[in-house]
C-alpha cells in the first residue's frame, strides 16, 4: 500500500538529490561525531535521546523513499514487525509531529484519490541529514550487537563443551 502511494508520489515530483543534502548539523545529537568529510560516525552504545526516539529511524528510512500519509507509514512499520503487537498509532503521529517540529519533515493535506482529506508527509533536507546520523548510530549497534552474538556463540562452545 505505502509503495504504491509512494510511487504515484514519486511521479508526480522527483526531488533533485542534491538539494535535499544539508550540511551535517551538530546539534542533532544523534550522531556521537562526523569525519573530516562531515559524514556521520558513531561509536559505542551511547544513549541517543529519550526512549521514544527508537521509532525516529523507522519512520523516517520510510519516508526517504517518498512522501507518505501516517496510516501508510503504520502499515509499513506493521510489516517490518518492529513490535511485538500492533503499532502504536499514536506514537507514530507523536513522531511525525515532533520530526515536523524539528524541521525534518514537512506535511501537507492532499485530496487526492478516494475518501477524506489526508496528510502526507516528507522528508526535508533537515530530515535527510538527521536519516544520515541515524544510519550511522544503528550501524554502530548492529556492528556491537555481531560483536556480542559472535562472543556469546563463541561462549556456548567452550563453556558447554566441557
Amino acid at each position: 500500500m505505502l509503495r504504491e502511494h509512494m510511487n504515484a508520489r514519486a511521479e508526480q515530483q522527483q526531488p533533485d538529490p542534491k538539494a535535499t543534502q544539508a550540511a551535517p548539523d551538530p546539534l542533532l545529537g544523534i550522531a556521537s561525531d562526523h569525519d573530516d568529510a562531515g559524514i556521520p560516525i558513531h561509536r559505542g552504545w551511547a544513549p541517543v535521546g529519550s526512549h521514544h526516539r527508537w521509532m525516529e529511524p523507522f519512520v523516517m528510512v520510510l519516508l526517504s523513499v517518498g512522501p507518505a500519509h501516517g496510516y501508510a507509514i503504520v502499515g509499513e512499520l506493521a510489516d517490518l514487525g518492529i513490535t511485538n503487537g500492533s503499532v502504536d498509532v499514536g506514537q507514530v503521529y507523536r513522531t511525525l509531529r515532533d520530526l515536523e517540529q524539528a524541521g525534518q519533515v514537512r506535511s501537507a493535506w492532499s485530496t487526492t484519490g478516494s475518501g477524506p482529506a489526508r496528510r502526507d508527509y516528507e522528508l526535508t533536507a533537515a530530515g535527510y541529514a538527521a536519516l544520515d546520523e541515524w544510519a550511522a548510530v544503528i550501524k554502530e549497534r548492529a556492528r556491537l550487537i555481531g560483536e556480542f552474538d559472535a562472543r556469546y556463540l563463541e561462549s556456548l562452545s567452550t563453556r558447554r563443551s566441557t
